[in-house]
């Protein structure tokens, strides 16, 4: 049996009276438990010929950090379960087995059996007992000034009604005149008497009359400035209602700098006793939940650490195969947009602009110079500090190496530090990711363009364009070919690139001095490399990492027969496919195998490299078996750090600094590192060490929309998250209302290194009516009221629904009648009529090979399938799985539609990934009959397939949706925008 409870991340924003409908607590009504996916399909991976999983697959999926940066400040909550089935307003563990569904209500009206008996009577005629453990409800208080002033409020139907479910966010926004004036009345009226039916337990009261008892001395008494302390420090977790009251007080802005551990004034710990006094919460719920495993209370009156749900469960050291809490966390932005108004007509024309782009500042927008996607390549030559911001389509150049977060003093690529609309000119960059530079000389990978840019003098004002462009065609690896660069090496004499999707490495060995000058010197490893990444060298040792090699050693990958190591050759190579020396993959030599090595030297020949995490050889390894003479702690280390190693991941030493590229910020160490625990001294491009860039600014890695024209819903299964926009957004890089984290911590410490021990990827989702879906490997999660106040997922199935085995699901989808699962490791499609429960199994089961994104518009049923040959999406009609069951079959024939494919309102939209395009069909019957698009949305035509992030063009979309109004498309794996079409013909 496995415990499951879900715990609230509640964000505080500021506001009157209690905070309003935004702020009050969600309840808590179950948990997800732990899955690990694969991310997107790695068009990159398939372009190279290789089986491998995608060449950014577990690499960046890294939970957000705890940071005072993050625009959101969260308190974790937990709900104490009901001693009583009658009060629906307050959630329940739920107990289980594994590989079970497990139901829960988070809102709406309890059934009447387990109602308290009801009297005839109204509210105002009777009240009930309370039990000890519950929490404070208005609805059943015996104060008469609040009962009438509710009454007048609800009317007495309503009133009575309210006294059996909780308030929706409508009704508490209406209640917070009467709240406010009932607390008011209760922080000055003498007297000992307890506005409820029944008194927390150790309260106290009064007999002197001539000395009588305030209710600030009965809540001070009650509840202690110790328990109070560590209360609104988020040490104990918040009772429901409390963050609402006393937000009230002291303002949101106020409980948020407590939350980030400010300590309380002694006027603070008595409104906090105050509102736990006005919502007559147990003292037995609050008393020993912050205490501490041991050590001395901090000066702020509370614990070293925050409480943790798994707090003395262990240390933070070995990790534990199960869990036995799993945690959904929920916060609120605070975030404020423009509202579209729907509406829309006409149809889509190819090549239009798109309307707003989320998860991103803007069209050829950046955030500015110190706002990073993905920086990587670092180069210096001496005194310099070069870097490409990858995903921004530009290099960063800081004259002098930075020794404080400054903003960089050059821009190539881009006319300026906001633009990063791409292209193909001289001074112009598609995706630039590795750096290279003698002092003198500058080198750029342009990867997207496929070719190098060269300066031959250092450059010196923004978008300057490029000396020499390499660039080359060809089927096969030659010497004049450039295919997807991605790494690059020069001393100034010679040159070294990486090829990636063909599987090869060019040297020149005297630097080029005309455009498309071939190389000298071809490499591919006899055949052994796969996708060759970035190039390390000191002019003697050439080291190359490759992130799908085909050598010896990589048995981590039997199955495809690649996998992650590094090339070395300890001459550098002066002749073709000069054999390598050695080809290492486990840099720590406990047969722990890493990622690929990428570094530089420092200027005393030491080695600086990364992989998971960051390593220095006090000289260049000299066989597969040498091990790193420093190894830093990583993400899975006690004391350790999360280095978030990764595609894009870099390092160089300038001028006795370390440097290192890591997701969206640039860390950094005042000094070379000397011991394994050191942590780097300061940041550029993000709040603190700790944080990541990315979360801080909702980049949202492979975003997957679902929108009904009022709400729209965006799952990550690279970020364990859901997204919630309550109204439509009609403005880019808006802000989500509402974010759902599935990930879970043990401790504070682990939370700083990002070590999600339970984390969940959702990896599809499906949205009809009120029900809301998510589905990622062996999960499903089913709301059916939809996730617009916090509240959770009222059905979850983990490993099984009834005799169905939950394998790999890739694919959610809703129609009218039925429910649809795709599960690729099974091969099937699973077809429930209605929303499964776990007591029924499907009507229908339909055979096929590697299913994942599906869609259904009730009429026809489309089903992607990447993994075959040639890939395409299958479609089925609705009626005929409704009469044949299991026997339907796919009727779209010759018709090779591209995968990705999307039925809406008669229309179909095929999310085509790898030639970059979203192709639109009005009616989906032209699209069976193999008929050309009606419209091409990202390219001008079907010919243009290069992907680039602007207004009218695209970057690997790969899933869309249609809410009759408004296409959104996702775009996935080496970019994240959620791009928004409107129709215009």
């Amino acid at each position: 049996m496995r415990r499951l409870a879900a715990v609230l991340a509640l964000v505080v924003l500021a506001s009157a009276c209690g905070g309003g409908a935004g702020t009050t607590a969600p309840e808590t009504t179950g948990g997800l438990e732990s899955a690990v996916t694969t991310t997107a399909e790695d068009p990159v991976a398939q372009k190279a010929a290789t089986t491998t999983a995608g060449a950014n697959s577990a690499t960046t999926t890294m939970p957000a950090p705890t940071s005072t940066g993050d625009p959101t400040v969260s308190t974790t909550t937990t709900m104490p379960a009901p001693t009583s089935t009658g009060d629906p307003t307050v959630s329940t563990t739920t107990t289980m087995p594994d590989d079970t569904a497990s139901s829960t209500t988070a809102t709406g009206p309890a059934d009447e059996d387990a109602s308290p008996a009801s009297t005839a009577a109204s509210v105002s005629d009777a009240t009930d007992e309370i039990p000890p453990d519950q929490p404070f409800n208005p609805f059943r208080s015996s104060d008469p000034d609040l009962r009438q002033c509710l009454i007048s409020v609800f009317g007495h139907g309503l009133h009575d009604e309210l006294r059996d479910r909780r308030p929706s966010p409508a009704e508490d926004a209406a209640m917070e005149p009467c709240m406010a004036a009932f607390m008011s009345s209760a922080s000055t009226t003498s007297g000992a008497s307890v506005p409820d039916d029944s008194e927390p337990d150790g309260s106290v009261s009064s007999g002197d009359q001539n000395n009588p008892v305030t209710s600030i001395d009965l809540a001070t008494s009650t509840y202690p400035p110790l328990v109070t302390g560590q209360l609104l420090l988020g040490y104990i977790p918040a009772p429901p209602g409390f963050d609402d009251c006393i937000i009230g007080q002291i303002g949101g802005d106020r409980l948020g700098e407590i939350r980030s551990k400010q300590p309380p004034t002694g006027g603070e710990n008595d409104m906090a006793a105050q509102c736990l006094f006005q919502l007559q919460v147990p003292i037995s719920l609050l008393d020993g939940q912050g205490e501490q495993t041991g050590g001395d209370p901090g000066d702020d009156g509370g614990p070293v650490g925050p409480a943790d749900p798994n707090s003395g469960q262990d240390d933070g050291g070995d990790q534990v195969d199960e869990l036995t809490e799993s945690i959904i966390t929920v916060s609120y932005p605070s975030t404020t947009y423009s509202v579209a108004s729907g509406g829309t007509s006409g149809f889509f024309t190819t090549a239009q602009n798109a309307d707003i782009a989320l998860s991103t500042f803007g069209f050829n927008n950046t955030g500015g110079p110190l706002s990073f996607n993905y920086p990587s390549g670092l180069s210096s030559g001496g005194t310099r500090l070069v870097m490409a911001d990858t995903w921004n389509n530009r290099v960063l150049i800081w004259n002098t190496a930075p020794t404080s977060a400054r903003a960089p003093d050059l821009v190539l690529g881009q006319p300026n530090f906001t633009a990063n609309d791409a292209g193909r000119g001289r001074g112009q960059m598609n995706w630039p990711v590795s750096t290279s530079t003698d002092g003198t000389r500058l080198v750029v990978t342009d990867t997207m363009n496929d070719r190098i840019l060269i300066w031959n003098s250092f450059p010196t004002t923004n978008g300057q364009p490029a000396d020499l462009i390499l660039d080359g065609d060809g089927n096969e690896p030659s010497k004049s070919r450039i295919e997807w660069p991605w790494g690059v090496w020069t001393d100034g004499r010679r040159l070294a690139v990486s090829n990636t999707t063909i599987g090869s490495v060019l040297i020149w060995n005297n630097f080029p001095t005309a455009d498309d000058q071939p190389a000298d010197v071809l490499l591919t490893g006899s055949g052994a490399m796969g996708t060759p990444r970035q190039i390390t060298s000191d002019g003697t040792t050439l080291i190359v990492g490759d992130h799908n090699a085909m050598a010896s050693g990589t048995s981590q990958n039997q199955l495809a027969n690649s996998g992650p190591g590094t090339f070395f050759w300890s001459t550098f190579p002066s002749v073709d496919d000069q054999p390598y020396d050695f080809f290492l993959t486990d840099p720590v030599g406990e047969e722990v195998y890493g990622s690929w090595l990428r570094g530089a030297f420092a200027e005393d020949g030491r080695l600086f490299t990364l992989d998971k995490t960051l390593r220095i050889w006090d000289s260049v390894p000299q066989s597969a078996t040498t091990t790193a003479d420093l190894s830093m702690l990583g993400q899975g280390d006690v004391g350790g750090f999360d280095f978030r190693g990764g595609d894009f991941s870099s390092v160089v030493v300038v001028g006795g600094r370390t440097y290192i590229t890591s997701a969206g910020a640039m860390l950094v160490y005042d000094s070379l590192p000397s011991s394994p625990g050191q942590l780097p001294d300061f940041t550029i491009g993000a709040a603190d060490i700790y944080s990541d860039g990315q979360r801080e600014n909702y980049i949202i890695g492979n975003p997957v929309p679902a929108s009904n024209g009022t709400n729209l819903f965006v799952s990550s299964d690279l970020d364990k998250r859901l997204y919630v926009w309550k109204n439509l957004p009609d403005e880019s890089g808006a802000v989500p209302d509402i974010v759902y984290d599935f990930c879970s911590y043990r401790n504070e410490e682990r939370r700083r290194r990002h070590e999600c021990l339970d984390g969940w990827q959702p990896r599809a989702n499906a949205l009809r009516g009120d029900t809301f879906a998510m589905a990622g490997m062996d999960r499903l999660v089913i709301w059916t009221e939809l996730p617009l106040a916090g509240n959770l997922p009222n059905l979850e199935f983990r490993g099984s629904i009834g005799s169905v085995p939950l394998l790999n699901l890739a694919g959610v989808a809703i129609d009218d009648r039925h429910f649809y699962l795709a599960d690729g490791d099974a091969g099937a499609v699973y077809v429930w009529e209605g929303i499964p429960d776990g007591t029924t199994e499907p009507t229908a089961t339909l055979s096929v090979f590697g299913p994942e994104g599906i869609s259904s518009d009730g009429t026809y049923l489309t089903v992607s399938t990447p993994a075959a040959r040639p890939r395409r999406s299958e479609v089925f009609l609705v009626d005929e799985i409704a009469a044949l069951g299991s026997s339907a079959s796919d009727i779209a024939g010759d018709a090779n539609l591209p995968v990705g494919a999307l039925a809406a309102a008669g229309h179909l939209f095929a999310a085509d990934v790898n030639n970059s395009q979203v192709l639109i069909w009005e009616d989906i019957a032209d699209a069976l009959a193999g008929l050309s698009a009606d419209a091409i949305l990202g390219a001008s035509g079907a010919s243009e397939t290069r992907p680039e992030i602007s207004r009218s063009q695209l970057f690997w979309p790969a899933v869309a949706s249609f809410d009759g109004s408004y296409l959104w498309v996702g775009e996935v794996k080496f970019s994240g925008r959620l791009v928004r079409f409107s129709p215009t013909g």
